[in-house]
C-alpha cells in the first residue's frame, strides 16, 4: 500500500489532489498534514473513497518537531508539499515574514527530513510560474524550465528560494525531489481571495469587479483537476532533480476573465471598475509545457470555457453553502488570534 504524506492538503489544490488520488487508487494511505490557516477547508473529507486510509494531522511545516513526529510515525513513500502562503497582495501589504517562514523554512525542514528518511521514494515540491518573473504582452515568448528565475513579488521570491533549496539538495545529496511549476489554477474549493471566486462573490452581491491598472495583465489558466493529474504523474513518474512546467496554454487577461463571468451571470460591463495597480504587478505569465507532455504524457483535458462556466456555477451555489462557511470560519479565526 502506498503512503502519501500531503502537506497543505486542506487548501485549494491540496484538497482537490487528495480527492483525485483517493478516487483513482484503491489501496492508498493519505496523511494530510495541515496548519489550517484562514484558507484551510474542513479536513474531514467525508466524500473520500471508503477504501482510502486517510489521517489528518494538524501541524506547521515550519515547526520541524511536529513534522518529524508525523514522518517517523507514518514512514511515507511519497511526499507532496502544497503548504504555502500564496496570496501575492498579502506578501506586499501584509507580513512578509510569514511567507519566508512557511515557503522557505518549511521547505527546508521537509528537505531535511526527506534526506534523513529511509522510506521516501519521491518528494514533490509544488511551485508556481511566478518564480520566472514577467513576460511582455506581445511576442509570444513562453517560460520553459531553463528560463532564469526573476521573481518580482515577495511571494514569488519565497517560492523561488524554495525551488533553489530543492535543486541544491538533489545536486548535493541526491534527495529525490521533483519541482512542478503550474500556471494559475481555478476550480471548486478555491478560497475567495483569488480572482475567479472573488469576482463570483462580488457578482452575487451585485458589486463592481475591481481590476488593477488597465486589467490587461495576462495569466495562463489551468483547471485544478488537470493540474492534479500532472502532479500525480510528476510524483510517481517524474525524474528526480527535474522541473516540470504545467500550463494549459489558456492565456487570458484579467479583463477577459471579468467579462466572461459578467456574461455568465447576465451582467454588463458597467460592473467593471479600474483601480490603482499594485506594486511589482507582472504583466504576463505563459508556460511552455512541452517537457511534461513529451516526457510524462500529460495533456490538459478540460476546455477552458466549459470549465470556467462550471467553476462559476460551483462558486455561485457550492455544496452546503461552502462560500459562506469558509468566510465565517476565516472571520472567527481572525477574531480568535487578534
Amino acid at each position: 500500500m502506498k503512503t502519501i504524506f500531503v502537506t497543505g492538503g486542506a487548501g485549494f489544490i491540496g484538497s482537490n489532489f487528495i480527492r483525485h488520488i483517493s478516487a483513482k487508487y484503491k489501496k492508498i494511505q493519505i496523511i494530510n498534514f495541515d496548519k489550517l490557516t484562514y484558507a484551510g477547508l474542513n479536513p474531514k473529507f467525508e466524500n473520500l473513497d471508503p477504501k482510502t486510509k486517510y489521517f489528518f494531522i494538524r501541524g506547521d511545516i515550519a515547526v520541524k518537531a511536529q513534522l518529524k513526529k508525523a514522518f517517523l510515525k507514518h514512514k511515507p513513500q511519497y511526499v507532496v508539499n502544497f503548504a504555502a502562503e500564496t496570496h501575492v497582495d498579502k506578501s506586499i501589504h501584509g507580513n512578509i515574514r510569514d511567507f519566508v517562514r512557511t515557503n522557505v523554512e518549511g521547505v527546508f525542514n521537509m528537505l531535511e527530513l526527506v534526506k534523513e528518511s529511509q522510506s521516501v521514494k519521491k518528494f514533490l515540491q509544488v511551485s508556481t510560474d511566478e518564480v520566472y518573473g514577467a513576460l511582455p504582452l506581445s511576442g509570444g515568448k513562453k517560460f520553459n524550465e531553463e528560463s532564469r528565475l526573476l521573481p518580482n513579488s515577495p511571494y514569488a521570491a519565497s517560492k523561488a528560494s524554495a525551488d533553489m533549496l530543492c535543486r541544491s539538495y538533489f545536486a548535493t545529496w541526491r534527495v529525490p525531489v521533483v519541482v512542478s511549476r503550474s500556471s494559475n489554477n481555478y476550480g471548486p474549493f478555491q478560497y475567495p481571495e483569488k480572482l475567479i471566486p472573488y469576482f463570483v462573490s462580488r457578482i452575487l452581491q451585485k458589486k463592481q469587479l475591481p481590476l488593477y491598472g488597465d486589467g490587461k495583465n495576462v495569466r495562463d489558466w489551468v483547471y485544478v483537476l488537470d493540474n492534479c493529474r500532472a502532479l500525480e504523474i510528476c510524483l510517481f513518474n517524474g525524474r528526480s532533480g527535474e522541473i516540470y512546467n504545467v500550463g494549459a496554454g489558456e492565456e487570458k487577461s484579467n479583463l477577459e476573465i471579468a467579462g466572461t463571468l459578467l456574461r455568465h451571470f447576465n451582467l454588463d460591463r458597467s460592473f467593471l471598475s479600474f483601480v490603482n495597480d499594485r506594486p511589482g504587478h507582472d504583466r504576463r505569465y505563459a508556460l511552455d509545457s512541452s517537457k511534461i507532455r513529451r516526457e510524462l504524457g500529460w495533456r490538459p483535458r478540460h476546455n477552458f470555457e466549459d470549465a470556467l462556466a462550471s467553476t462559476a456555477a460551483w462558486h455561485a451555489s457550492p455544496p452546503n453553502d461552502w462560500l459562506k462557511r469558509v468566510k465565517r470560519a476565516s472571520l472567527n479565526q481572525h477574531i480568535k488570534t487578534a
